[in-house]
């Protein structure tokens, strides 16, 4: 509407009344305020979250390293919110089906994802799905992670690095490894390391890291790529022994087990990959309640008593912010592409 127009004495309405531009001005605000009104009577309003139970959708098993973070921070953040969260087990697809719950939902904080690199390795893989996880979902924090390592049988006869190159390099295809599943975060990193050091070795997947933690004590299988709360009682017993961790630092979880990059071996001297999780909510998050999650999550991650549980699961406690969360997210997006693409991995 022109300054002319606003100027004007009166108009005629289709219907002939005779309205002057005050009346019908009056009449605009009277509109917009109802819609305001609504609007704000149906937006989540941050400062009030939460006014009743919230989802927390855990894409894995009881009992894995998702599970654990899952529970531990549903706990806390009950006590927290004076609100329950409830962990709710969506399995499926590597995490996918679950995923596609959590990017259906309404944006009002009620249905949480406990994210894991295991969405970004299906970003990568899969081409039909309905999301892109780099880009859709509303980062809230990273929280824990799950450090890797790379396991074997007491009676093999490779003990670090450099002997097992050594090793797989004078025997090529005569060693298998297993990992906690096809294309799973395990399975990548020991793809990586076979890429960077040009020797061969065939995966031998199973459906969870604790069937092929159980299937190498067993002596089934000489090698296995897994996390180390998975492997870590079977370490302190000496059943199992620790090559070299996966992840990129070592873990206070297992101090004393070194990391691909401490073998001093040239060609792994970038290597590493990490294995996290953390929160993130559905697509069209209010930026206010966004802001609210992140601050409430991390509050959790630094208390004392939280840390000390997340350890004490053989997790590595983490604290890190939406922002950095989706660099992290991205970068491997790209890596684990390259990856696949040099490897051939595939999904189920």
């Amino acid at each position: 509407m022109s300054l002319r127009l606003l100027a004007s004495p009166a108009f005629h309405t289709r219907a002939g009344t005779r309205q002057t531009p005050r009346r019908v001005l009056a009449s605009m605000a009277g509109t917009l305020g109802c819609l305001l009104l609504a609007l704000a009577a149906t937006a989540p309003r941050a400062q009030d979250y939460p006014v009743k139970p919230v989802r927390l959708i855990v894409t894995f098993t009881a009992g894995g390293a998702a599970d654990l973070t899952g529970r531990i921070y549903a706990e806390r953040l009950s006590e927290y919110w004076k609100q329950q969260v409830v962990v709710e087990n969506r399995i499926g697809a590597g995490g996918a089906i679950g995923a596609d719950m959590v990017f259906r939902a309404p944006p009002d904080g009620y249905t949480l994802l406990l994210a894991t690199n295991s969405h970004v390795i299906n970003h990568v893989l899969y081409d039909n799905l309905a999301y892109d996880f780099t880009r859709d979902f509303a980062p809230i924090a990273l929280v824990t992670g799950a450090p890797m390592v790379l396991v074997a049988h007491p009676s093999f006869p490779s003990s670090d690095v450099r002997s097992l190159l050594a090793l797989l390099r004078a025997n090529p295809g005569k060693y298998n490894y297993t990992s906690c599943n096809i294309a799973s975060a395990h399975h990548f990193a020991m793809e990586m390391f076979k890429t960077a050091t040009h020797v061969n070795a065939l995966n031998i997947a199973h459906r969870g890291c604790a069937p092929a933690v159980a299937d190498t004590v067993a002596g089934h299988i000489p090698l296995a790529a897994t996390s180390v709360p998975a492997a870590l009682s079977f370490l302190q017993q000496g059943r199992l022994k620790a090559i070299a961790l996966l992840s990129p630092e070592r873990t206070p979880s297992a101090p004393t087990i070194p990391t691909m990059r401490e073998s001093g071996i040239p060609e792994l001297a970038g290597y590493g990959t990490d294995n996290y999780y953390g929160f993130m909510a559905p697509p069209g998050t209010p930026a206010a309640l966004r802001d609210r999650l992140e601050a409430d999550v991390l509050h959790i991650a630094a208390l004392p008593e939280v840390r000390a549980r997340v350890q004490a699961a053989g997790l590595d406690p983490l604290a890190i912010r939406s922002g950095p969360m989706m660099q992290m997210i991205r970068a491997d997006a790209t890596k684990y592409k390259a990856v696949a693409l040099a490897s051939g991995i595939k999904p189920e």
